[in-house]
């Protein structure tokens, strides 16, 4: 077809999917699992082009804490805009970032005894962990890292080397930087002693492997199956960094921001880390933002050492200011925390109850992230998640092969929905066991009438 066929930016006779079908890259994932068009989005609901109402149990895979659009932080957003504020400012100081820094020290870092510097790095939380593992190399003069089988820490070279998975390697693996990975103390293999490993591989000089610069970990591992660090092991590798002088880097992209019930996850564990990395939900309104937390004694950079055109980004500074004032002014326990963790035991005892007793699941998770574990089982995870979708429910899979249900609702999702949601899965689970026989019964195009507001 010509230029002149085109009506506005859509091809005539071109239906949505096609659009995306042949001008979109085959990288395209979540758009595969989820074959609609979304046009809106509000609180714990998506709503499609043909105005499909969806129950959201993915939340921007961790991005939408807060919901979609929370109306706090959106009047803020739109009232800065009108207003000229700067949408761009490379790192200078603007007043949109000095409000943002002020409220998260006064109320998110000194709460929690917290002194760390806060470095803006380029948007996506990657792009946190890049800056985390150069400054501890930087810091120690060493440039080795150790890593964790199962984690995920974004898809940039240094990142990169530090995942477990194969599959995102492809292509680099043979120039990734140095990196020792270890088994994580729970995994499909079953639980392991890591911090024994560690002892033996740093503590014997000629066990082959060179002291690390630091130790990278998500407290709760996402895409590798939902596998959670018990507290004494965070705190046992908390004491081994000190006695080696390792750096101990946390990443808190996909659980931080409340999503464990408290702002950190690893504030249950009383550990203090050296480096935090920080996205995802940092925003508050899903706007891109990542920053790294680092203990003053190793902010060791000089002057635009490590830079990015977009390591500011105004329009988040606004709404990430706003949610840190609205959810977490009240102290290092906000009641906000204690309604995650209120919400997270309704949610652990259905999955209990009606998941794990019912279909042999493993059910793993801390807060409001939640993994059901259908390997025993025999269930197609993929087939759930669809299922899902048919029925009016997004919800991902993780694990190695995607054996797990992942479940990330926003944590203002109110209780009627959180239990619609879990209605579906259920049914969802029921259908799959049985044969998948069972057709589902199509989605309504308005909200159900089970679905509180």
């Amino acid at each position: 077809m010509t230029v002149s066929e085109t009506e506005g930016n859509v091809i005539k006779g071109r239906g949505q999917a096609e659009v995306f079908a042949d001008r979109e890259s085959a990288v395209r994932s979540y758009s595969r699992a989820f074959p609609t068009t979304f046009a809106t989005a509000h609180r714990e609901f998506l709503v499609s082009a043909d105005g499909t109402r969806y129950i959201d149990f993915l939340a921007g895979a961790g991005t939408l804490n807060y919901g979609h659009n929370p109306d706090f932080a959106k009047r803020a957003l739109i009232d800065y805009i009108e207003r000229d504020g700067l949408t761009h400012g490379l790192d200078l100081a603007t007043t949109a970032k000095q409000r943002f820094l002020e409220l998260f020290e006064e109320h998110v870092l000194l709460p929690r005894g917290l002194d760390h510097k806060v470095q803006f790095c380029s948007p996506s939380g990657t792009n946190a962990v890049e800056a985390a593992l150069k400054i501890a190399r930087l810091a120690t003069g060493r440039s080795n890292v150790v890593a964790f089988g199962g984690g995920f820490h974004g898809v940039s070279t240094g990142a990169l080397a530090a995942g477990g998975s194969v599959f995102y390697k492809q292509g680099l693996h043979p120039i990734l930087p140095r990196t020792t990975h270890v088994p994580y103390p729970d995994s499909p293999m079953g639980p392991f002693d890591s911090l024994d490993l560690l002892d033996r591989l740093v503590g014997d000089t000629s066990s082959g492997v060179e002291k690390p610069a630091a130790v990278l970990l998500e407290t709760v591992q996402c895409e590798g199956g939902v596998y959670v660090a018990p507290d004494h092991f965070l705190a046992g590798l908390r004491r081994w960094c000190d006695t080696h002088k390792v750096l101990l880097i946390v990443d808190d992209i996909q659980v931080g921001c409340g999503r464990t019930g408290s702002f950190f996850s690893f504030e249950q564990a009383g550990v203090r880390p050296d480096l935090i990395a920080l996205s995802k939900s940092i925003s508050g309104f899903g706007l891109p933002m990542a920053l790294l937390l680092i203990s003053p004694e190793y902010d060791v950079w000089k002057p635009g050492q490590h830079n990015g055109t977009f390591r500011g980004n105004q329009l988040a500074f606004v709404t990430a200011a706003e949610t840190v004032r609205t959810y977490w002014s009240d102290g290092a326990d906000p009641a906000f925390g204690a309604e995650v963790r209120r919400k997270a035991g309704l949610v652990e005892d259905v999955l209990q109850r009606e998941v794990a007793a019912r279909f042999a699941a493993r059910v793993r998770g801390r807060g409001l992230i939640r993994g059901i574990d259908l390997s025993a089982a025999g269930i197609s995870g993929t087939k759930v998640s669809r299922r899902c979708f048919e029925r009016g429910l997004i919800v991902e899979t993780c694990g190695r092969d995607g054996e797990v249900i992942k479940l990330l609702p926003p944590l203002t999702a109110e209780d009627g929905s959180l239990m619609q949601g879990l209605e579906i899965l259920v049914e969802a689970l029921y259908d799959e066991a049985q044969g998948g026989d069972r057709q589902a019964t199509p989605v309504a195009p308005t909200r159900p009438a089970a679905v509180t507001s």
